[in-house]
């Protein structure tokens, strides 16, 4: 195979020289390429592909050739971005079809878009996600009769099916059938604080610009938070906390005054996170799309991952903007439904199935995917940036 080549370069480099020889005797000009030194007889060598112009350009010149480059309406570019945002699967199917070098490689597109989109939040001061704390206090009380009642953040209400004996026990009595009893419960005559529970929630923001609301609470709240630092410290020296109980704890103190605290380490570990769930999204292509595999290959399925991926941190860029202007949930909701169209656009383009089984895929491929991949590759991010606090 070598000598071949070699029979084959030679070759090459013999016809090049006639063809010079026979460019000279008419009157030409055959230059020599500055790479390999044989004859050029073109805009680029035939041997090594050297261009014949590398002369230095003006930074001007430059300029000129990138915007004419960017602005140009045939260029690459915006081509990739017309059939990104308008032609859903027409990316992959490009690819599978070997006509995809009117379009940026996929992969080269999806860590641009995905670059772009944390450098955006970072440059804006926009984070991902806040979290605001919230701690319920809740105590179970008994009157003298024995009924149980409920004292949630001072409002009291009665517990119908328990009730309590003379030493706080508290029983489940259902008419019919023997009183169980409740482990774990008190409900106390008097006022004490032996059985009150604080618990502790969140409260998530999104796209909203780091700082923008200071955490305000109410006297009952501080010391309920100041009450919680106190038992987790006690348990810290003890040592019966666990890594994730300690990180847990340290997040929490950290939540009191920063609600951004939890998006620098979450931004750091999702794009480690997507890259594993790429692959895995193209496997579960692969396998609801198993009888055409001779078809289309598993580097089909992974451009188009690639290409719905990318498409996702598009509209999670303008979501961001929007949040600016118009607040409310529902912006998250609109961008979920959004990728959901696209994906199922997308399966009918590039699979070319008919609209029946493609719908029962989409249904099927959106049930799976968020449960069973996106949902435990997120939880999977915040305990790692729990841990790592």
């Amino acid at each position: 195979m070598d000598e071949l080549e070699a029979i084959l370069e030679t070759g090459g480099a013999a016809a090049v020289e006639i063809a010079a020889s026979a460019l000279a005797e008419r009157g030409g000009t055959v230059g020599k390429c500055a790479n390999c030194g044989h004859p050029m007889i073109g805009p680029f060598c035939a041997v090594c592909g050297q261009p014949i112009n590398t002369h230095r350009r003006t930074l001007g010149r430059m300029l000129h050739e990138f915007f004419k480059d960017v602005i140009s309406f045939d260029s690459r570019i915006l081509r990739t971005a017309r059939a990104l945002l308008f032609q859903p699967g027409e990316l992959p199917k490009s690819f599978r079809e070997g006509r995809a070098q009117r379009y940026m490689p996929a992969v080269r597109l999806y860590l641009f878009v995905s670059l772009l989109f944390f450098l955006f939040l970072s440059a804006t001061g926009i984070a991902f996600i806040q979290l605001s704390l919230n701690v319920t206090t809740s105590q179970t009380v008994a009157d003298e009769a024995g009924n149980v009642f409920l004292i949630k953040d001072g409002k009291r209400a009665p517990m119908t099916g328990y009730t309590a004996d003379a030493k706080g026990n508290v029983y489940l009595s259902v008419p019919g059938a023997p009183k169980e009893l409740v482990p774990d419960m008190k409900a106390d005559t008097a006022a004490s604080d032996n059985n009150v529970t604080n618990t502790v929630t969140t409260k998530a923001r999104f796209f909203e610009h780091i700082g923008a609301e200071h955490p305000n609470y109410s006297p009952e709240m501080k010391a309920s938070l100041v009450k919680l630092r106190a038992e987790a410290l006690a348990d810290e020296k003890k040592g019966n906390l666990s890594r994730v109980e300690h990180g847990t704890f340290t997040t929490l103190q950290n939540l009191e005054t920063d609600p951004a605290a939890l998006n620098r380490p979450l931004l750091t570990w999702i794009p480690r996170i997507l890259f594993l769930l790429l692959p895995l999204f193209a496997l579960l292509l692969a396998a609801f799309y198993w009888r055409h595999r001779k078809q289309f290959y598993f580097v089909d399925h992974l451009v188009f991952s690639l290409s719905l991926h990318t498409f996702a941190f598009v509209v999670l860029i303008a979501a961001a903007i929007a949040a600016q202007y118009i607040s409310g949930p529902w912006i998250l909701a609109l961008t979920a439904g959004v990728v959901a169209l696209y994906l199922l656009l997308s399966l009918k383009r590039f699979y070319g199935q008919g609209w029946g089984k493609t719908c029962l895929k989409f249904v099927a491929i959106g049930f799976i995917y968020p449960v069973f991949f996106l949902a435990p590759a997120l939880g999977v991010a915040i305990l790692a940036s729990v841990v790592a606090a």
